[in-house]
């Protein structure tokens, strides 16, 4: 399922009809890379319940609405007593697939940065731009091509973690999100598909990672009949960046 919702600027004034044909930046992005940072994050189920599915999620604040997440992570059948561990890394990248299902290989983008989409000397290209984007705290993704829409997903640790889709010629996509995940019990979700509203409003737990370089994350509550709790998440065991 493709997110149908979405915020796309439609910058005429921004995105001429012809790509900007000044010198490019390779797609080594050397200086996004040696600012990543990778945070290493343990979920660690001391609840109630077992077998309960948990899923992770960010939401894309360039958004001037609510826009439907995608479920990033989804961890599944962890009994208590046990944890699972994994990353979150800064750096993100973006993957583009043209209206012929035709998909990008990944390009990193740091905040600030601008990709964009034309038709090369041999074919459909994803570089980066010259431009930069009009919010240091945003990527953007310009679609400079003559004909067709694109689809641009967000990639971070190489999942998918936030999509934008019908990305028309002259438009450009729009992402930025918070240092922070949001984590919930759910059921029937698929890691990289879209998250339902339902399921959004009840995913109401938000964790900042600003400033962390690894916590655990624990999981408590749950259980059956009247001494059951809600199930609640906090981070403990944090180490500072």
């Amino acid at each position: 399922m493709e997110v149908t919702a979405l915020k796309v600027e439609n910058p005429a004034s921004e995105l001429s009809a012809e790509a900007d044909t000044s010198p490019k930046p390779t797609a080594d992005t050397t200086t996004a890379e040696s600012t990543a940072k990778a945070i290493h994050l343990r979920l660690v189920n001391e609840s109630n319940g077992g077998n309960q599915q948990i899923v992770l999620f960010q939401k894309n604040v360039a958004t001037g609405f609510d826009e439907l997440a995608v479920a990033w992570r989804v961890i599944q059948n962890l009994s208590p007593g046990w944890s699972n561990s994994f990353t979150y890394s800064s750096q993100v990248q973006v993957q583009v697939t043209d209206s012929w299902g035709n998909t990008s290989q990944p390009l990193d983008l740091a905040n600030g940065q601008m990709a964009e989409v034309v038709m090369g000397s041999c074919g459909t290209e994803l570089r980066l731009s010259s431009r930069s984007a009009a919010n240091t705290e945003e990527i953007q993704i310009g679609n400079y091509l003559q004909q067709g829409a694109i689809h641009v997903t967000v990639l971070r640790d190489g999942l998918p973690a936030a999509r934008k889709t019908d990305i028309a010629p002259g438009q450009k996509a729009v992402f930025s999100f918070r240092p922070s995940i949001f984590i919930g019990v759910v059921s029937q979700v698929e890691a990289g598909q879209v998250v339902d509203s339902a399921i959004m409003t009840d995913v109401n737990t938000e964790i900042s990672l600003l400033g962390i370089q690894s916590a655990d994350i624990v999981m408590s509550g749950g259980g059956a009949g009247p001494s059951a709790r809600p199930f609640t998440f906090a981070l403990q065991n944090v180490v500072l960046a």
